[in-house]
């Protein structure tokens, strides 16, 4: 069984960014470690953003930022 991601949600992932508080208009890749890790501890948001927070902890956990940054290059924002 070959894994494929969904290229889609991936660029949607890469181009995303955080609609409010202390890091508000930043890259989801580009927020801290640290603040990805209170969310997961105290819970992420309902929804989309909740979902996009949740990938982006395991991106950053398993240190693949660079994946995403390859992405924002290869695949600007229309």
């Amino acid at each position: 069984m070959e894994i494929k991601p969904d290229t889609r949600k991936l660029i949607e992932l890469a181009h995303y960014r955080m609609p409010f508080g202390k890091y508000k208009g930043r890259y989801l890749v580009s927020l801290p470690e640290p603040y990805l890790i209170w969310f997961q501890q105290k819970g992420f948001p309902e929804g989309k953003l909740g979902d996009l927070l949740k990938a982006m902890t395991e991106i950053k956990i398993n240190g693949l930022e660079g994946l995403i940054y390859k992405i924002q290059k290869d695949f600007p924002k229309q």
